[in-house]
């Protein structure tokens, strides 16, 4: 079997080893926040190619530099800016066009998934290890659903994927108090 053209990434590098690709997000200068770069449009094109090509069987996906990924950018959300700019209605919309894509697109699938959590994987970057099949984290992760930190709820879909890891009760937990995780707290948690 002969793998089809890679996709063309803007701010991810995608490899392919045997029947195993490897997605790393690539944007270290922001700690690969997911808003204000080009990350999600990445990972959605990487899942619609993975879908259509038959030779890869697995993805990995890991974060350049030091973190996994860091979720949303603070200072967009702070400053309204970015994503984050707009009445409740403009806000909606590119959460629908944006982010929410990449929870759309991580369900749909159709090879396992590995998170290899390298770093911090935040907001966001929590949620989009947890829309992976298995999360594999590094001794010095640590991770969380850190939204209520910031005074926002989770809108990228990945509350969904957290209660189906962890049940209902310590997705709330997790959720309610922002409380960051280790590794080893995660795999006690189950997630």
């Amino acid at each position: 079997m002969t793998i089809t053209q890679l996709p063309e990434l803007s701010d991810a590098r995608i490899g392919v080893d045997g029947r195993i690709a490897t997605l790393m997000l690539n944007r270290d200068d922001v700690r690969n926040e997911l808003t204000g770069t080009k990350l999600v449009d990445d990972i959605v094109r990487t899942a619609e190619w993975l879908n259509s090509d038959e030779t890869v069987c697995v993805l990995i996906l890991t974060g350049a530099g030091k973190a996994f990924s860091t979720g949303g950018n603070v200072k967009h959300m702070r400053d309204r800016a970015g994503s984050f700019g707009g009445d409740v209605y403009e806000v909606q919309k590119k959460y629908r066009e944006g982010i929410q894509r990449m929870a759309l697109a991580m369900h749909r699938l159709e090879v396992p998934s590995i998170a290899a959590i390298n770093g911090p994987a935040v907001g966001a970057g929590f949620d989009l290890a947890c829309m992976c099949d298995i999360r594999l984290a590094a001794s010095e992760a640590v991770m969380g659903e850190s939204f209520v930190n910031l005074g926002i709820v989770p809108g990228d879909g990945g509350a969904w994927f957290l209660q189906r890891l962890v049940g209902y009760q310590c997705a709330a937990e997790l959720t309610f108090t922002g409380r960051m995780l280790t590794a080893a707290d995660a795999k006690a948690a189950g997630s």
